[in-house]
Order: C-alpha cells, then structure tokens, then sequence
C-alpha cells in the first residue's frame, strides 16, 4: 500500500490527486483488506500522521461544528493519553499510549525507510519490500498471519511512503503478543525465491498500471511531484518507475531487506487497552530476541536547491469532466524550519483552505459562487523539505482562470495584509480540537507518534505541538505567505478536457 503522503503527518504516495479531501483519502486506505492494494488516494493530503500532525489530524473537520471557547480546558483532555517510551538492548524503540476505554489494540512497527532512501535506479524497491514482508519465513507460510488476524476478527495491513515503511495490526489485547511474534520474526526471517519475487513484482506492476497510468489525475499528479522537486528524492514516485520496477530482482529485494529491516532500525508504537509494564515485557520477549544490525548511515540526501522560476504541466484528457488545477511550493518541513515556520504555514494552510471556514472556501465557493472545491494543504511531516500546495476548481459557468486568479489574489491579500488576531484564534482552537478529537481513534494516535519518530522526531515533539501551535503569531504567518507562496517560485498542474 502507497502512502503518497502529499500525508497528514503521515499515509503513501506523496502528491496525491488533489480533489479527494483527507479525510476521503484516510477512509479508502481503512477499507483496504489485501496487503497488496496500492491506494492512491484523491489528495496530496495522506493522513497517517504526523510529526506534527499534519497529514491525518488535518483532514479532520468535525471541529468546524462546535463553539469556540477558549483552548485550555480542550488541551487538558489529552491528560489522560500518556505516552511512554522506552529502548530495548537491541536498539528498538517502542512508544506505548494507554487507552481503556475499549478492549482493542493497536501494534505498529514503524522502519525508518522509504521510498527517497532507495537505491538509485532501483526506485519502488521499498514498497517491494513491504508486498515480499507478507511471504513465508522460516516459521509461518504465506498468509499466515492474515489467517490469525482475521480468526480473531481484527485488521492488519501495511504501507510504504517517503520516509517510512509501516506494518499494523487491530486487535484484542490477548492477541498482542501473537502480533508481535509475528512482526518479529518477519523481520529477519524471511525466505524468499525467485518464484515469489517475480510473481509479486508482477502485482505491483499492475498496482502501478491502475492506480497511476490509467488515471489521468495520478499521470498529472506524478509529473507535478517530479517537477516540483529539482533535487530531492521526493521526485521519484513512492511506487516508482514503471521500467524500474521491471528490472527489480530477488538479489534487489534480499539486499534492501537484509539492510534496513532491522530492530535498531524500527520504532514500535503501541496503542490501546495495555499498560507499559506489559507492552515492555512482551516487546523483550519477542522484539528483544531479534540480534540488533549494523548502525545505519546517517540518511543524508541531495539537498534541494533554490527554486527560481514558474514551471506549469497542462494534461488534457477525454476522460476529465471538469477541470482543476494545482500549485506546490518547497517549503521547510518541521524537521528543517526555523523555530515557529512550520507552525505558521500549519496555521495558514487551515486559514486560506482548511474545510470550510476557510478564506478560499468562503470566497470561492460561498460568496462568488464560481468554484466547486478550494483548497490548501501543508505537508509537514517530511524528513527533509517539505511543500505547502492550493487547488481548486470550477463550478458551472466559471473558468480554471477565475479560479486561479481568486485564489491568487488571496493568498496576495494575507502576504501583503496578514491575518486578523481573532481569525488566528479561531483557526488555533478549531485545528488542536480537531487533533483531540483525533484522539478517539487509537490508530490516529499511533500515526502521530509513529510518523513523527520514523521522520526524524521524537514523542516531545508530539506532546507539544498544541502549545508551539497556539504560540504562532500574526505577523508570522504573514511572513510565511510572503516569503514562501510566490507564483514566480512555483510549479502548477492543470488537468483539463481534451477538446475536439
């Protein structure tokens, strides 16, 4: 499964179509039932979460109904989540958040590589490895796993994105240990033979041949994504390249993973009705008997150079019906900004299009009436730069050009103008409710922790975020719309009827 992660903060193929919202996004990846299925959801916006909740956390917009009060007593509700964290001797780090108000569990394990630490010319390899973790080792058979989930009636399912790869389990608290021996052993146990790589290679194949090339959308959002960045490995699709794939062989497969699948290598966050003490003793006795691997390499990468210019993509298809077009600029993730930068183009993607108090959306689609979606995104949750995206299209009569030119000029509006303190304040206490309501569901939580600590994190930068959010200040997402959302430093992608 791709995270395409244009996901929040979290998740799997970055840049996604950019009509379906995050929360759409989130919910077709949850009805994934094979781990084979590649998802690319309908928006840059993936919603495995977060360094600092962007991804997921963001496409929530149940916070749009209630009153504003002030936030204190809100945040004081996370009290009673509390997270613990703790190594084992092998170098694994596990994250443990109780959670008792329902006999579930949530187990993930986390590996801190993605598709921008492949190999060159060997793009898709990651998301390879998750399909090949399904096999056989030398303890269970094919399927094995999936057959003990659903006896059970619980879920699992797996995904790959930029800079992580994640395996998860749902289930009753009695089966935790079951999952973790699992996970354990297909950590370093695999047996794989040509047989079975070149039959799952030919799935992702044709993975690749639906969701991407038969997709004018996904064809778009792919050439956006691979413009946008100069330098970066983000260009490369989390899928990869279609004569790449084809060449990527058992020797390929067996290297990467006897790499990067390793304890030291892995976080495991754990949410639900458990308690530490018993989630660290199950983690020694599973995880902790897996030998710790050589120290990786710092994930150092191309760094991406200043952008100059203003580069469009136009993708005409007989398959559009309506059109809508696209902007993404490189910004710092949170990983890389200043302090308080990231925080700021948190806030001023909610305000210029975060559901529908947003600006565009009550100018565009309310007010004026022109525009059936508008939208802004921020992808915060990236090891290295990140990119902060608006789209938008037209409704009945309109043209892509008023819409263009209505969004243009309100992004003008805030870099020259700024924001008023009470819009601020508004959008701060709807943005960390909407993060506390993200609280109710146990697998929200643990893509919080899970994508933060696998991009470069750790679990203070989790508990946090809602205090460096409501710091944030007027004059500095005024100064993160003029510094970063530059027309002349962009790139955009328009997707269009074909005319006869």
């Amino acid at each position: 499964m791709l995270r395409a992660h244009l996901a929040r903060r979290c998740p799997p193929i970055h840049f996604l179509p950019v009509r379906a919202t995050r929360k759409q996004q989130a919910q077709n990846e949850g009805q994934l039932t094979s781990a084979r299925t590649l998802p690319i959801a309908g928006s840059p916006q993936p919603k495995p979460s977060t360094n600092l909740w962007s991804g997921w956390l963001r496409g929530t917009l149940f916070a749009t109904a209630l009153a504003i009060v002030t936030t204190a007593p809100v945040l004081a509700a996370t009290d009673d989540i509390k997270a613990t964290n703790f190594l084992l001797d092998n170098g694994m780090e596990v994250v443990v958040i109780p959670d008792h108000r329902a006999p579930i569990v949530t187990h993930m394990v986390w590996y801190k590589i993605g598709s921008a630490d492949e190999p060159p010319g060997k793009s898709g390899i990651a998301h390879f490895s998750e399909h090949l973790m399904f096999k056989a080792t030398a303890k269970h058979a094919a399927g094995e796993l999936t057959r003990a989930v659903a006896e059970i009636g619980g879920s699992h399912n797996a995904f790959t994105s930029y800079d992580y790869t994640a395996f998860y389990e749902r289930v009753a608290p009695s089966a935790l240990e079951q999952m973790m021996s699992f996970e354990a052993d297909r950590m370093r146990n695999l047996t794989l033979t040509d047989d079975v790589v070149n039959t799952e290679r030919d799935v992702i194949l044709e993975e690749r041949r639906l969701r991407i090339d038969n997709d004018p959308e996904a064809v778009l959002n792919e050439e956006v994504v691979t413009t946008l960045w100069q330098s970066q490995p983000y260009r490369i699709p989390v899928i990869g390249w279609m004569h790449e794939i084809e060449k990527l062989n058992r020797t390929d497969a067996v290297a990467f993973y006897d790499n990067y699948y390793r304890p030291n290598n892995a976080v495991l966050v754990v949410a639900g009705d458990v308690e530490p003490e018993t989630v660290k003793s199950l983690a020694e006795k599973t995880y902790g008997k897996v030998p710790r691997g050589p120290d990786l390499p710092p994930r150092d990468r191309p760094s991406e150079p200043v952008q100059n210019t203003r580069r469009t993509l136009t993708l005409s298809d007989a398959r559009v019906a309506v059109p809508f077009f696209s902007r993404h600029w490189v910004v710092p993730s949170y990983r890389t900004a200043e302090p308080g930068e990231a925080e700021a183009l948190d806030l001023l993607a909610q305000i210029l299009g975060g559901g529908n108090r947003s600006r565009l959306y009550q100018a565009l689609v309310v007010q004026q009436g022109i525009a059936a979606a508008a939208g802004a995104y921020f992808e915060g949750t990236m090891l290295d730069a990140s990119h902060f995206s608006i789209h938008g299209s037209p409704r009945g009569y309109a043209k892509l050009a008023d819409i263009e030119a209505a969004v243009d000029a309100e992004i003008a509006r805030i870099a020259r103008n700024g924001v008023t303190t009470d819009e601020l304040e508004k959008t701060k206490e709807r943005y960390v409710r909407s993060v506390i309501f993200d609280h109710d569901e146990q697998n929200s939580v643990a893509n919080m922790y899970g994508s933060t600590l696998a991009s470069g994190g750790n679990v203070k930068d989790v508990e946090e975020w809602p205090d460096r959010i409501r710091k944030v200040t007027a004059d500095q997402v005024k100064a993160v719309a003029a510094r970063y959302l530059v027309s002349n430093h962009s790139t955009t992608g328009y997707l269009l009827p074909k005319e006869n």
